[in-house]
């Protein structure tokens, strides 16, 4: 469904990351892992095409390379993303920032902004509960809910999340991992930036480890859990790829 193919991106003359390999199918919940600095975000951005300079290589959605389509038009193939950050409009209420997330509704696939609406309450009650509140007088987790169901309203085929769970309390956070699980349940496709293993490894079948800007490991999440390193698993990558770089 989405293929990446040796794909190096930055910013100016920089390179971030370097010959990215990576694929998500249909319905699958894969994970993107790394310590800070590794190039998770910086990837996010390269599939959705917001914020990157350059981008070299092949961005594959359904057979068809869309590394040089606009962002505009890539969210109209049915790709959302949670930023990193929330990114809400905070003097706006909760269903504005959710009317905005609809602005490429495909209603010809069957989608009325009515029922998104009631999708994302029905996954969010406390959206809901709150539609009319200012979004910026909402709890962190709740602007997290409001930035995920901002995402949902375009009714995505695959949905990018970047670090969904940062800063967030234990509660909210299981609040959100059963909303992903049901979207996963649901069928839809999603790619999840996470730091935390254990988040990570809850939700996802396969993950893929970035250090320094490539791709350092790709495993199925049950043989990642029973590895014996997997306390300093950033740590140990990272110390490899050092020692392949000096070989």
């Amino acid at each position: 469904m989405l293929e990446i193919r040796n794909l190096s991106a930055g910013f100016g003359k920089v390179d971030v990351l370097r010959g990215i390999e990576f694929h998500v199918e249909a319905g699958e919940l894969i994970a993107l892992l790394g310590p800070n600095g590794a190039g998770k975000s910086t990837l996010m951005k390269s599939i959705i095409g917001v914020g990157i300079h350059h981008r070299q290589g092949e961005i594959m959605l359904d057979g068809e390379n869309i590394i040089a389509a606009s962002s505009h038009d890539i969210i109209g193939r049915g790709l959302a993303i949670v930023p990193e950050g929330r990114m809400i409009l905070a003097p706006m209420t909760v269903e504005d920032n959710l009317r905005l997330g609809a602005t490429r509704l495909n209603r010809s696939q069957g989608h009325s902004l009515a029922e998104m609406f009631e999708y994302v309450f029905d996954l969010f009650p406390r959206l809901h509960e709150r539609s009319d509140q200012i979004a910026g007088t909402l709890s962190g987790g709740e602007q997290q809910m409001l930035a995920i169901g901002r995402a949902l309203m375009s009714a995505p085929r695959i949905l990018l999340l970047d670090e969904p769970f940062l800063g967030l309390a234990p509660i909210v956070v299981q609040e959100i991992l059963d909303a992903l699980t049901m979207l996963k349940e649901a069928g839809l496709t999603q790619v999840l930036v996470e730091q935390k293993l254990d988040i990570a490894l809850a939700l996802a079948s396969r993950a893929y480890v970035l250090i320094k800007g490539e791709v350092a490991l790709m495993d199925t999440v049950k043989s990642l859990a029973a590895r014996k390193d997997l306390d300093n698993l950033y740590f140990a990558l990272a110390s490899v790829r050092e020692t392949e770089e000096i070989s």
